[in-house]
């Protein structure tokens, strides 16, 4: 299969299951994949990031090597929105490594606050912060206080707003 032709010809959940199912778990097929990700033309990035999370369903030991620096990839100005909410989907699944800590609460928070950013990305960055809160028990109350503004102070969806109170009452909880 020519990687790239594939994911160009449509883009379609049957296409990208198709492509998901090739790579498999070959650890070759995945390189390449990976490479056109991070270096491909936006159309295919963006396509690619959707295989990505379906391949990492299928056999999350392949996501895992590259992890680092699709989160630094996610602050490239202007990246598709599908980059950064399945990058952000793939680590609400995982136990973070530690290595990533750091830079997944400066991600995330940077996320969440942007108003602009789309509803899927604020809520997995959410999700991610409100695991991150175990392991820094001093970010609840920041992440509390920025849900609660956006709240207040934003045209939110319902999706969002739901996400919201479930996160609240679990930092709720904790305290």
């Amino acid at each position: 299969m020519n990687l790239r032709e594939q994911i160009l010809q449509e883009h379609s959940r049957d296409n990208t299951i198709l492509i998901a199912n090739w790579v498999g778990n070959d650890k070759k097929r995945f390189e390449e994949l990976m490479r056109l990700f991070f270096h491909g033309e936006p159309t295919v990035v963006q396509r690619a990031a959707w295989v990505i999370s379906y391949c990492f369903e299928n056999c999350a030991e392949l996501v895992l090597p590259y992890l680092s620096e699709m989160v630094d990839y996610c602050h490239t100005p202007d990246i598709h929105d599908a980059v950064k909410r399945n990058v952000t989907r793939i680590i609400a699944h995982l136990n973070i490594p530690e290595k990533l800590e750091e830079p997944l609460l400066n991600l995330c928070f940077e996320l969440l606050i942007n108003p602009k950013e789309t509803v899927a990305v604020r809520c997995w960055c959410m999700d991610i912060l409100l695991t991150l809160s175990r392991t820094y028990p001093e970010i609840k109350n920041e992440l509390q206080h920025i849900i609660e503004d956006a709240l207040e102070h934003q045209e939110i969806t319902p999706g969002f707003k739901s996400k919201s109170k479930r996160v609240l009452l679990t930092l709720k909880k904790r305290n």
